[in-house]
């Protein structure tokens, strides 16, 4: 979300219940036991912090620290220090960047792809218990308005973020 004040109109009860319903989806997908009960199915030992990076690793092209810092919402130094610990594991790797030489970006490993693979296989699989009374075409829908959903929340923080004014001196 931006700092930028919002428009003084009042919500639809129907946004009210969507964010209400994120919501709760969020407190459930995030709780520590959840996320421990996870790690122990996906047999993957890891914080909620380096699952996060990880997963972002894996949906995208090798990055700079950097930018995943940027994509995660963090500071450079929480990503540096997740990198060292999943580097240590062997879970990423650096590698140069071709861009430029003096900087790297951090990459899977076979090792990190096997692991996020788990782990995405476990959540599916659960979510197909949580969800299994639904037809599929119900799913399909809701496959599609997430999507669209999310798609639509990073457009809107990506056109606050261009709205931001430039501090002085950084331009």
């Amino acid at each position: 979300m931006s700092s930028q004040p919002l428009p003084d109109v009042p919500a639809s009860p129907e946004v009210i219940d969507i964010e209400r319903a994120l919501t709760r989806i969020t407190y459930l997908s995030t709780r520590a036991r959840a996320h421990d009960r996870l790690m122990t199915l996906a047999d993957v030992p890891l914080d909620r912090a380096a699952v996060a990076l990880l997963r972002q690793v894996a949906d995208s092209e090798p990055l700079r620290p950097g930018e995943l810092a940027n994509r995660l919402g963090v500071e450079a130094s929480h990503v540096t220090r997740t990198v060292q610990q999943l580097q240590k594991s062997g879970y990423v790797t650096r590698v140069p960047d071709p861009d430029d030489r003096r900087a790297q970006r951090i990459q899977l490993t076979e090792t990190g792809q096997q692991a996020i693979d788990r782990i995405r296989d476990v959540g599916a699989r659960g979510m197909q218990l949580a969800l299994g009374d639904w037809a599929p075409e119900e799913l399909r829908q809701l496959a599609t308005l997430f999507h669209r959903m999310v798609d639509d929340f990073l457009s809107h923080a990506n056109d606050d973020e261009a709205e931001q004014p430039t501090p002085a001196g950084t331009a």
